[in-house]
């Protein structure tokens, strides 16, 4: 299966997404076939730094992210303007153009579905960015949150 040709799952993970403006949403994407181009330190710096910067964010906020071996979890709140879509793709492919460049290769990086969930409003966002960026402690890549280089939040 090929980045252009999504299996079937991937259209019902669209149904019914609705983006709504200021809304806060947990996003989770992962690398084309789990591939773990992140272990690479210099290939996750390339991918975070284009995390936090407003030409892609556009009038959206990141409010935490971590990015794991294969996969990046985002906390994102959206503006008035941009639709979580094309956040989501921008943030993408981004990052996918610059890891390209640092691994001197071509094609897709990331998978092409992600899933989101809007957080509800009785769902506090500071709780939701220590959840992501605990996710090393979880997998047990580090035993302090402090230890892992590639997550930050609004708050840290």
């Amino acid at each position: 299966m090929n980045a252009f040709n999504p299996k079937p799952g991937h259209r019902s993970l669209r149904k019914g997404r609705v983006s709504l403006p200021n809304q806060a949403y947990l996003v989770t994407t992962t690398t084309l076939n789990r591939q773990a181009f992140f272990v690479d330190f210099a290939v996750a710096c390339a991918a975070a730094r284009c995390f936090e910067k407003p030409e892609i964010l556009g009038d959206a906020h990141m409010l935490a992210w971590v990015l794991m071996p294969d996969h990046v979890h985002w906390l994102i709140q959206l503006g008035q303007r941009d639709a979580l879509n094309l956040v989501v793709n921008r943030l993408k492919s981004f990052s996918a153009r610059m890891v390209n460049q640092v691994l001197r290769r071509e094609g897709a990086l990331w998978a092409v579905g992600y899933h989101d969930h809007a957080l509800r409003a009785d769902e506090d966002l500071r709780v939701a960015a220590r959840y992501i960026v605990a996710n090393p402690l979880r997998a047990r890549l580090v035993q302090r949150v402090a230890d892992y280089p590639s997550c930050n939040a609004v708050w840290l």
